[in-house]
């Protein structure tokens, strides 16, 4: 093989690595190449886990404010290869204190559930928009008022108990978006 024909190869297959590999790959070159004096604790990962990712990004006012008012959101959180969307799943959504929020209907067990939360990554379509988003796992008294907003939003659908009961509240994701350009 030429030189040539082996750093197309090379810069092909770069562009084909995993957003997250690339991310680590990038912060590790930037730790070694960026000497620190005095530095004797190792480098840590910041908040959100995930080395060289920015911090996380916040919804505009605008944008969920559309994207709950559609009720047309589709996730497609990332296949196993990490790069490869999942099928949209269209799903209720609902907006508590400025953050998105989407339940799994059938709990844990859900397709769409297990691969949000196993590669915590992906997109979601909505009111005309598509947007690269990061999902994550929510627990704690954020759900008491997560179910306010359900039962507000859904009042009189025969599917709202089950959204509000134990299995779909186990598997509420919060949806973050992320930087298009990262």
């Amino acid at each position: 093989m030429s030189r040539d024909a082996s750093a197309a190869t090379s810069k092909r297959h770069a562009t084909q690595l995993q957003p997250r590999r690339v991310a680590r790959a990038l912060a590790l070159a930037i730790a070694v190449a960026v000497p620190t004096r005095g530095m004797t604790a190792p480098i840590q990962d910041p908040p959100n886990g995930n080395v060289g990712e920015k911090p996380a990004m916040t919804w505009s006012t605008d944008e969920l404010r559309r994207i709950v008012a559609a009720d047309d959101l589709h996730v497609s959180p990332f296949r196993e290869d990490g790069a490869t969307y999942g099928t949209p799943t269209w799903i209720w959504c609902v907006a508590v204190d400025g953050s998105l929020y989407v339940r799994a209907y059938n709990g844990r067990n859900s397709r769409w559930y297990q691969a949000a939360i196993r590669q915590q990554a992906g997109r979601i379509t909505a009111a005309g928009m598509t947007r690269e988003v990061r999902f994550e796992p929510v627990e704690g008294p954020v759900n008491d008022r997560i179910d306010e907003a359900y039962r507000a939003k859904y009042q009189g659908s025969r599917y709202l108990a089950p959204m509000v009961g134990d299995g779909p509240r186990s598997a509420t994701v919060r949806i973050v978006p992320r930087d298009s350009g990262f």
